[in-house]
């Protein structure tokens, strides 16, 4: 892959470098915290990755991987309602009454409508996709930008959770008329927890880390998959119109079309029908090439041990406010095997990492400074103490556990 995903940070399945935590946490003004889960009307599915955001605000979260939620609404706002948003449903709002709520269950109606099945044959994808990167200053952010997010890294060996590591973070954004190399990460708070057990230990480094809220950008890094050399690279064909936040969006996949001597990906854009904003980016790896794949990611092992990449999977979202198009959702999945020579089986590992925007500042931003920023050589770590404390987040809204993790992180907290 190109330079611009080489520099991010680094997973460590270890206890080895710890990165640095800035200043001090503040506890906010009191809040009501709504928690539930969101279904499809229809099926009763519970659906992930659903945006819920606070009407009128910036602040919002995403459903887990088992469509559960908590979001947490300061009373200073005096918000009314809940708005939540799902690719190809209808829009929904769920009612603030003041007061804390578990169990909500929200359903979403699929959203049925598409763009006349003409109009899409005629459509040239690849200009449809040059059209929507010449828009991006008019479509995206051109001042500066300081997020608040909340970023998880699992990873599991086999079936069994063995690192568990969260962190609030401050997410520094020049002008989407710039490129990446000023923007930064800055770590303001965090915690993990390991699996005691010796033989959990794996030392790998792998590509990833808090810096993919950076270099993930695609629509900002567009080294990545928009740049006028990505675009020759690639093969594009329209797809089956959706609606998303009561807007009709074109469905571009693609595909390589050039054989390169790094890895080339698979994917789908979702593009504004009427703004040409991109809206959301899902793309992986060609798993065929998995020496090229393994030398992009792999940034350290033992000698002994043998890597063998099985599926890596992103998915980036963006969210509009007020007409400006910002970065909403990040998420990376890496699925491995590895293996000691001389050995007989090789061992399962799936890493995955999610950053969602929880809030921004759009006004009087300044930079993180250098030396607080997260650099790409450092680990994601902090004390596994503050796994005990259940206000650890205090106000600050994160992406609720699934069963299963909360399930795991029970079971490894009993073994200290």
């Amino acid at each position: 892959m190109k330079a611009r995903l080489k520099t991010t940070g680094l997973f460590l399945m270890a206890l080895l470098l710890c990165a640095g935590l800035s200043a001090q946490a503040t506890k906010g003004p009191g809040f009501v915290t709504i928690s539930g889960v969101v279904k499809d009307q229809s099926s009763k599915k519970n659906l992930e990755y659903v945006n819920i955001s606070v009407a009128g605000t910036s602040i919002g979260t995403v459903t887990n991987a088992d469509g559960g939620f908590s979001i947490k609404v300061n009373d200073s706002i005096q918000a009314s309602a809940l708005e939540i948003s799902y690719l190809g449903y209808r829009n929904q709002r769920y009612p603030i009454k003041g007061e804390d709520v578990e169990n909500a269950v929200i359903l979403l109606v699929p959203h049925t409508n598409t763009l006349p099945e003409v109009v899409v044959r005629a459509m040239d994808p690849l200009k449809l996709v040059e059209n929507a990167v010449g828009k991006i200053k008019d479509n995206n952010s051109i001042n500066h930008t300081m997020l608040t997010g909340f970023y998880r890294e699992t990873i599991r060996k086999r079936r069994n959770y063995i690192n568990v590591t969260e962190a609030i973070v401050n997410i520094y954004k020049t002008p989407y008329t710039d490129n990446v190399d000023r923007d930064r990460v800055q770590v303001f708070k965090g915690r993990q927890l390991l699996s005691p057990k010796a033989g959990d230990t794996l030392v790998v480094k792998l590509q990833g880390g808090p810096n993919y809220s950076i270099y993930l950008d695609a629509v900002k890094n567009r080294e990545l998959l928009l740049d006028e050399q990505s675009l020759r690279e690639y093969k594009f064909k329209m797809e089956t119109p959706v609606m998303l936040d009561k807007r009709l969006h074109y469905v571009v996949s693609f595909e390589p079309q050039v054989v390169q001597p790094y890895p080339l990906f698979y994917g789908t854009m979702y593009i504004d029908e009427e703004t040409l904003t991109f809206t959301q980016i899902e793309f992986s790896f060609n798993m065929k090439d998995r020496n090229k794949i393994t030398n992009t990611i792999l940034k350290k092992k033992p000698f002994n041990l043998r890597f063998k990449p099985e599926e890596i999977t992103y998915l980036v979202t963006y969210k509009q406010e007020n007409g400006v198009s910002y970065l909403n959702y990040i998420q990376n999945s890496i699925r491995f095997k590895c293996d000691w020579k001389r050995r007989l089986f090789s061992t399962n590992y799936t890493v995955v990492s999610e950053m969602v925007v929880t809030d921004k500042q759009l006004n009087n931003v300044t930079a993180i400074p250098h030396k607080l920023a997260f650099n790409y050589k450092n680990v994601l770590s902090d004390k596994v103490s503050n796994f005990y404390d259940d206000d650890f987040w205090e106000g600050y809204n994160i992406i609720a556990p699934t069963e299963s993790l909360e399930s795991a992180v029970n079971k490894l907290k009993k073994k200290y």
